[in-house]
């Protein structure tokens, strides 16, 4: 079956996958990326835009002789995984769209990207690594995914979170959602204090050949929350003929 090349968001990697390699493992192959600045990749030189993002990540699936694929994108990812769509879009059967939007500037975020911009620079990464990954959490630093997700938030260097941060600002998909051609999954947690219903709203009502999973009392990180559901959403539409 077509693999699933998943890519993470900002201050995530591809260790926070690993649960879904896992159930995946009987339904398709699973490329879990790193991107530059994060995770296992951290030593690289971070990416300024969220289009060279994506031609990063074209870039490595060429490498690795990936002609089809379907694709997944978290968060900051998913803006990198709409960019994919509009240079690949052609090689991609299935696109998920997961705790993500179409704004860069992420209205209705718990605090603005320059708060963000300030707080890393005064109180340091690793603070704000462990501080960022707490709200990602329904219960913050006291749910059971937070330090494996803290942990790899922390592999994050300064310039990697401020080039992220510089990156999303300064994006926008709006005007190319209709564009989007593959069928596309928008998941979402009913509680997500990073993207608001809104952003969610714009996805499933613009991007042609949508569906839409809400998945309630979870925050953005879904796939920690409720794995087992989550999981299930994922092959019930990869299968899905």
């Amino acid at each position: 079956m077509t693999p699933l090349v998943m890519v993470h968001g900002f201050l995530g990697g591809s260790a926070q996958w690993q649960g879904q390699v896992d159930a995946l493992s009987g339904t398709c192959g699973v490329i879990a990326l790193d991107l530059p600045g994060f995770g296992r990749n951290a030593h690289l030189p971070a990416i300024q835009s969220i289009p060279s993002f994506a031609d990063w990540v074209v870039d490595q699936l060429d490498a690795l002789g990936v002609d089809r694929f379907n694709l997944l994108g978290h968060s900051m990812g998913g803006m990198i995984v709409q960019e994919v769509a509009r240079r690949a879009g052609t090689r991609i059967d299935k696109l998920i769209l997961y705790s993500t939007g179409a704004l860069g500037v992420l209205p209705g975020r718990f605090e603005t990207i320059a708060q963000s911009k300030a707080r890393a620079q005064s109180d340091g990464p690793l603070t704000t690594a462990r501080r960022i990954a707490a709200s990602w959490f329904l219960h913050g630093a006291q749910s059971p995914g937070y330090e494996e997700c803290a942990a790899i938030a922390e592999q994050a260097g300064l310039d990697a979170m401020l080039a992220g941060l510089d990156a999303m600002q300064a994006w926008s998909g709006v005007d190319a959602l209709a564009q989007l051609q593959p069928e596309t999954l928008v998941i979402w947690g009913d509680r997500d204090r990073t993207y608001a219903w809104p952003q969610t709203e714009q996805l499933w009502q613009v991007v042609p050949r949508t569906s839409l999973a809400v998945f309630p009392d979870c925050a953005h990180a879904v796939h920690l929350e409720k794995p087992d559901a989550f999981n299930r959403t994922l092959i019930d539409f990869l299968t899905k003929v």
